[in-house]
């Protein structure tokens, strides 16, 4: 069943076909500043992604525009996001080519975050120490 998801101005929209490959929290320093969008905290606790291959994932409306650095990781990272709302939608990165790695916040699903339960964390280490571990997940150094 095909997912629908974007932007919150809703300028840039994408549609994912089937499953995820992988479901996981990320604490990497980049998702935290990426999904920090509060002026008073400057970052959040984690990410929660979906892992989607290139052919699975389709942009349906709008021109992302996009962000490259070198991540945590080491590798580069290239991030997606409206020019016009700021939302970031996906990352790509070189842990991981032919992956999207898709927030699931911005699918439009209202129960997308609870089918999102993840398999991996990823950056583990990096987990605060006031949030457990998700049970059963696997704990990951790294992508």
């Amino acid at each position: 069943m095909a997912k629908q998801g974007g932007c919150i101005c809703r300028n840039v929209r994408f549609i994912l076909e089937g499953d995820p490959v992988v479901k996981a929290l990320c604490h990497c320093t980049d998702c935290r500043k990426i999904t920090g969008k509060q002026a008073l905290s400057p970052c959040s606790t984690y990410s929660t992604n979906v892992l989607y291959p290139d052919g699975q994932f389709k942009v349906t409306q709008g021109t992302p525009k996009q962000y490259s650095k070198i991540a945590d990781s080491g590798k580069r990272i290239v991030i997606y996001f409206c020019g016009d709302c700021g939302s970031s939608m996906w990352r790509e990165t070189e842990s991981s080519p032919g992956i999207k790695v898709v927030a699931v916040g911005t699918l439009d699903d209202f129960d997308a975050l609870e089918q999102a339960k993840p398999v991996a964390e990823l950056f583990a280490p990096s987990r605060p120490s006031w949030i457990p571990a998700v049970e059963g997940a696997e704990q990951r150094q790294a992508m």
